[in-house]
């Protein structure tokens, strides 16, 4: 494979495995110190991915939350956010979406083929829109942003992106948060889909880190 980008996973969930509950709002799986510790980790990525679902759904705006972590960025001359990127196969994606709205950082929609004349159309050069073959190729996602002088990339969700990535291959790093409770919703979101992973009872990931964080415990794999 060519050049990509270190890919760092990251994702909070209940302790049944539930990354958000079935109501209209989003559901806190994490606390304060936990997420000024996510606005850290973002802060050390040049580009940050999430999939349309989760745009729509979530309507996240994908800053640096914190002013100093920010000028920080800059007087290393990188711009103040991280790049946001996200992967569209249908093309629906509101271009009134805080993903595109908010901050001033490139936006990049990687879209199957089929959708590109429609999104280009649609966003109205708010974001770049690659076209990324049907269906969408990570590999050519990640070679595209290597090129784009991405070198580490962060990934937060959702579950449809969350399984892609992992059954690829392609996690360096998982940063897993487990919320102290339960969801017990099963047509709630789940952090992954079912399917065929490289990591098994017969080949486990490398636990690198546990570290409590308030009520929630951060566990830290290497899946290669």
């Amino acid at each position: 494979m060519s050049e990509r980008p270190y890919v760092l996973l990251s994702c909070a969930m209940s302790i049944d495995g539930y990354i958000d509950d079935s109501s209209p709002g989003r559901l806190l799986l994490s606390n304060d110190e936990d997420f000024d510790r996510v606005d850290a980790v973002r802060a050390t990525c040049d580009a940050i991915l999430v999939g349309a679902n989760t745009i729509r759904r979530d309507d996240p705006r994908l800053l640096i939350r914190s002013e100093t972590r920010q000028r920080e960025r800059t007087a290393q001359g990188l711009p103040a956010h991280p790049v946001k990127v996200t992967l569209s196969t249908t093309g629906d994606l509101d271009p009134s979406s805080r993903f595109f709205t908010t901050g001033d950082t490139t936006k990049i929609v990687y879209a199957a083929s089929a959708a590109v004349g429609r999104l280009t159309s649609h966003l109205g050069g708010t974001a770049v829109v690659v076209d990324s073959g049907d269906p969408v190729n990570l590999d050519l996602v990640l070679s595209d942003l290597a090129g784009r002088g991405v070198r580490r990339l962060m990934v937060e969700g959702g579950g449809s992106v969350h399984t892609l990535f992992l059954q690829k291959g392609l996690v360096d790093e998982l940063q897993l948060v487990v919320a102290p409770f339960f969801v017990g919703d099963s047509t709630a979101p789940r952090f992954v889909h079912d399917g065929d992973f490289p990591q098994s009872s017969r080949r486990r990931m490398d636990l690198a880190e546990v570290r409590r964080i308030g009520d929630v415990v951060l566990l830290r794999y290497l899946p290669s």
